[in-house]
């Protein structure tokens, strides 16, 4: 058997793969078992911040992995104990719980708004959490529950209660459920990625702290995929001038292992308590030990950078045949293309570029660091890809 027949003999089918062996990367740079060259654009859904096999990045593992791969969370690591203290002073949070991905972060960030309610109140009587239609939060039973779509509520039912869902950019919607008695927090992502890379509105995240004052509600931010500076700012929220209660991330925390961490500001910081949430990887110093080396990267310098490649790109998509528009901020872009998006899709990877799709969009995610002749190689064939016949 080829690898694809022993992938689909063995691996379960959970996956539309396309017809792509990647069998080695270097920078933005990816290549195919015929020894083909592509321009990744989608670093993994937003995972390898910095491409593939980033020598820093390289060096800060094996220099861990040689010391301590793994110890339980009975006993202290450096590496784990460095990056949340590098977290929280560049980003004013207090306190960080780490896990493996952005959904077990997510169920952090709901179990702390449930407990600090819970704590307050002396009762369960204040537990819904109002998150947005069109979210993804992530697809354990809870972050599903959590997900403001209704194709992903249904053959994995019954759901965890205590979620309802407003409509993104409609303050009224927002405070419709706010002022029932029963919540504790409201849940966004402020670009919802899933969902077809839609930024929220200013006006609408004011209103969202508004409300979240009025009622006395925590205010949780999805970071998973809009963090670590893939908005053009060290965490989304950045751009829109205010600070959550909580905010969850991982993907590109790591920049391509598996580390989630759950930020938890004053008002929360001492929420969890011994015993009352644990992760047997979470923390690993390995893991850890790469966040360090891409978080202290992450400086104004490259900030600035992604930001006047974001403009480049949108500027130079939007007004090209066949683009009817981009959304999203910093390197966190959808393309809505007159053709199918998965006719451009494929058309751009017979060409050499890599891309993904956000619903009906065509979805960019470079690494941080793409060099600009490579990027604007791939935007001119993105842009060959969407012309009309």
């Amino acid at each position: 058997m080829n690898l694809k027949e022993k992938d689909a003999k063995y691996i379960a089918g959970t996956y539309a793969r396309f017809p792509l062996e990647i069998v080695k990367g270097e920078g933005s740079v990816a290549f195919d078992e015929d020894g083909k060259k592509y321009i990744d654009l989608s670093t993994g859904i937003a995972v390898n911040t910095f491409g593939f096999c980033d020598e820093v990045w390289q060096d800060a593992i094996k220099e861990q992995i040689s010391a301590v791969q793994h110890t339980s969370n009975l006993f202290y690591t450096n590496p784990c104990t460095e990056l949340a203290e590098m977290l929280c002073e560049r980003t004013g949070m207090k306190k960080v719980f780490f896990s493996n991905s952005g959904a077990e972060a997510n169920e952090c960030a709901i179990k702390v708004a449930r407990k600090y309610a819970f704590d307050k109140y002396g009762d369960y009587s204040h537990s819904t959490i109002i998150t947005l239609k069109n979210s993804f939060h992530g697809r354990t039973i809870t972050t599903l529950a959590a997900t403001g779509q209704d194709v992903f509520h249904t053959t994995f039912a019954p759901f965890t209660e205590g979620f309802v869902y407003a409509e993104p950019n409609d303050i009224g919607s927002v405070e419709e459920l706010a002022s029932k008695d029963n919540c504790c927090a409201i849940m966004f992502e402020l670009v919802q990625g899933e969902g077809g890379v839609c930024p929220l509105t200013q006006d609408f995240v004011n209103g969202l702290k508004e409300i979240a004052e009025k009622y006395g509600l925590l205010l949780i931010c999805d970071e998973v995929q809009t963090g670590n500076g893939r908005t053009g700012e060290l965490y989304a929220f950045m751009n829109y001038g205010f600070t959550p209660d909580i905010f969850s991330t991982a993907k590109g925390l790591a920049g391509g292992l598996p580390l989630g961490a759950t930020l938890m500001g004053e008002k929360v910081q001492n929420t969890l308590t011994p015993s009352s949430n644990g992760s047997t990887f979470g923390g690993n110093p390995v893991c850890c030990a790469a966040a360090k080396s891409i978080i202290s990267r992450i400086d104004d310098n490259l900030l600035n950078e992604v930001k006047e490649k974001s403009e480049y790109i949108i500027k130079t998509l939007s007004s090209a045949d066949g683009v009817k528009g981009v959304t999203g901020m910093g390197f966190m872009l959808g393309i809505e293309t007159e053709k199918d998006a998965k006719e451009v899709i494929s058309a751009c990877r017979e060409k050499g570029v890599i891309v993904i799709s956000a619903k009906t969009k065509v979805r960019l995610l470079p690494a941080l660091n793409i060099p600009w002749d490579i990027l604007k190689e791939a935007i001119e064939i993105i842009i060959d890809c969407c012309k009309g016949e």
